[in-house]
């Protein structure tokens, strides 16, 4: 994708650059990783053991507690993606390692969701039988790839995110997986969040569900359901949804401040405590107030963008 500086009406064209090692690409997204991907850092160069050879890149943990491994890869030749599966079994077979790795480096009481490890993978291209092949493995496996130009100027773009857990499933009820190692977790959904709630409601989250995924221009907008909320995510979440008996609760991914709110409907909860990762709130009550909140989710997904 060539890239270009204006300049005094005439185009000039910048180069693309390269990383010299990939070290250093990993170092840049290692120091910049919850911008860049909305992923908290633990730990790099994460050695697996003696039974399962190998050293994982980067471990973190995204915006909705689930466990991620990154891997990057300088060259589109490497095979980033079996390297990658193999990190996400070790993964899910040491999760008391990758526990105590979370609360040495972030915090005792780190929120961590077993449910749906996630891995990311991060190169300069991937072909179309990449996609297909993460499409049928049936992990939560996200492809990013990335350009460099010149010396300082990084372009980083989803091409795809897959993902284990349905979100439209057709039962109202909750679900239970059965992990390896026979622990029972439960896994939400959409539906479970809806369950029980009145007809308004569910009828203004769904016009507003409607609206959200009206944004989705490249496809790689996704929904999830956590136990508290249902977060929107276009490579990190740019708006978390609280399904309540009478509205909806919104936590918007913008720093108070910075985007325009001409109507004043936000509140600044960064000091607050909420469920959300946003810091951002506002309240939808009835489709009336639909435009105004739309417009202040759409400046958030625009910096995701």
């Amino acid at each position: 994708m060539p890239l270009y500086k204006l300049d005094s009406g005439k185009t000039i064209q910048i180069k693309p650059g390269t990383f010299p090692l990939e070290r250093h690409l990993q170092r840049l997204f290692e120091q910049n990783l919850e911008d860049l991907l909305g992923v908290r850092f633990i730990a790099s160069e994460v050695t697996t053991g003696d039974r399962q050879r190998g050293r994982i890149d980067t471990l973190g943990i995204d915006q909705d507690g689930n466990p991620t491994i990154i891997e990057y890869k300088k060259s589109a030749k490497d095979n980033v993606i079996n390297q990658g599966l193999f990190y996400l079994d070790w993964l899910v077979d040491h999760k008391g390692d990758f526990t105590l790795l979370a609360q040495k480096n972030l915090k005792k009481d780190v929120f961590i969701d077993w449910t749906n490890p996630r891995l990311i993978l991060i190169a300069e291209s991937f072909s179309e039988y990449d996609k297909y092949a993460i499409n049928r493995m049936g992990a939560n496996i996200s492809l990013w790839v990335y350009r460099l130009y010149g010396k300082d100027l990084l372009y980083l773009d989803e091409m795809i995110t897959t993902n284990t857990i349905s979100e439209k499933k057709t039962s109202l009820e909750r679900t239970r997986t059965q992990k390896q190692d026979g622990e029972e977790l439960e896994v939400y959904t959409v539906e479970s969040h809806l369950q029980g709630k009145p007809q308004s409601v569910v009828d203004l989250f769904e016009s507003l569900r409607t609206r959200i995924f009206q944004l989705n221009t490249d496809e790689t907008l996704t929904e999830k359901a956590t136990k508290n909320y249902i977060a929107f995510r276009h490579g990190k979440n740019f708006c978390e949804v609280w399904v309540q008996a009478s509205k909806l609760k919104i936590w918007i991914d913008m720093p108070p401040g910075e985007g325009k709110d001409p109507f004043h409907i936000t509140r600044d909860v960064s000091k607050v405590g909420h469920w959300g990762t946003g810091d951002l709130e506002v309240t939808l009550e009835d489709e009336t107030q639909l435009d105004q909140v739309m417009d202040v989710i759409e400046q958030a997904y625009r910096l995701t963008v």
